[in-house]
Parts: C-alpha cells; sequence; structure tokens
C-alpha cells in the first residue's frame, strides 16, 4: 500500500525547497511560511501542515518519558521520510496522525 502520489502536475525547485525547508526546525518552518505566499501551491501548503504537525507531536512526547522518548526516535525516522518525499515533490502522509494533521492543522493556508 502507498501512502503518496505525486500526481499530474511537476512541482518546480523552489516550491521543492520551501517544502523541505518547513522541516529543517521551526525557525525552517517559519520561513518557509513566509515564502509560501510566493509559492502557493498543494505540495508546499501540505508539507507545511505534516511538518508542523511532527513538530507538535515531537514537542509533546518529549514531555512522556521513557515511552514518549522511545516514540520521538519514530517520529525522527518519520521526520527523514517526510524531508525525502517533499525533496522528490511527492504528497505523502505520516502513517497514523497525517489525516489528523491535514484535518486539524488547516489554519496553514
Amino acid at each position: 500500500m502507498t501512502q503518496y502520489h505525486s500526481g499530474v502536475k511537476e512541482y518546480d525547485e523552489k516550491e521543492k525547497f520551501v517544502a523541505v525547508l518547513g522541516y529543517i526546525t521551526i525557525i525552517g518552518w517559519l520561513v518557509a511560511l513566509f515564502l509560501y505566499g510566493e509559492h502557493k501551491t498543494p505540495l508546499v501548503r501540505f508539507h507545511l501542515r505534516q511538518s508542523l504537525g511532527l513538530i507538535i507531536t515531537a514537542a509533546i512526547l518529549s514531555f512522556v518519558p521513557l515511552i514518549g522518548w522511545i516514540l520521538n526516535a519514530v517520529v525522527f525516522i518519520v521526520w527523514l521520510v517526510c524531508i525525502y518525499h517533499a525533496f522528490m515533490g511527492h504528497i505523502f502522509r505520516v502513517p497514523v496522525m497525517g489525516d489528523l494533521y491535514q484535518e486539524h492543522l488547516d489554519f496553514v493556508i
């Protein structure tokens, strides 16, 4: 079962760069959000939501001793996979939480 699709549209390098930048710390996310005004594409919007969801999830899990820390290692691996898919121009939903991120973080327009 494949969790991503590249769609018909090919995204240019600037759009992919902004999507990847959103995954590089909260400062990178803020810069990507600012740059999003120039590159309003479904790819960038999607990855801004996914990256913010991963940031929030990692922050919450960091307060849970041991189990949360172990789960943060899983979040880190998923984060790397998401960076890869953003770089390739794919729309990849994070397993388990991806739909939740897209639904509840819809203020990232």
